[in-house]
């Protein structure tokens, strides 16, 4: 795998802060939006594999970004960050297409460790070799 590439979309800047600094100190290169939008706008010049998208956001929420997302990418591994919590939320996450799901504040070791999951895994299918993205 060439790069490691993430892509966070939150609208509360301090998160984009936090979470850039934390992945880019763990070797990660990093992209950040604060509403859906923009993150269209970068999947559609940059080629990301995961993706932490918060999932109450200005316009476009966090659910229909994914839905979004996931018409064009079945290979990605999309995160849920949300600061609500319940079971139907978390099913409507799996519907939309989430590979997981946070619940703000989340400990920053869990996110490295699914990360560093998400692009072992990724490493594995061997989808760059295939040409797949």
């Amino acid at each position: 795998m060439k790069e490691k590439k993430i892509l966070i979309v939150d609208d509360e800047v301090a998160i984009l802060d936090v979470l850039k600094e934390m992945f880019t100190m763990n070797g990660y290169q990093v992209l950040v939006a604060e509403n859906a939008e923009e993150a269209l706008e970068i999947l559609g010049n940059e080629s990301i594999m995961v993706m932490f998208l918060d999932l109450k956001l200005p316009g476009m929420n966090g659910i229909d970004l994914c839905r979004q997302i996931r018409k064009n990418d079945n290979f990605a591994i999309i995160y849920a960050l949300t600061g609500y919590v319940n079971i139907y939320g978390f099913l409507e996450c799996r519907r939309a297409g989430f590979d997981d799901y946070f619940i703000k504040p989340v400990n920053i070791k869990i996110l490295l460790e699914a990360t560093e999951i998400a692009f072992k895994k990724i490493e594995r299918w061997k989808i760059d070799e295939d040409d797949l993205l």
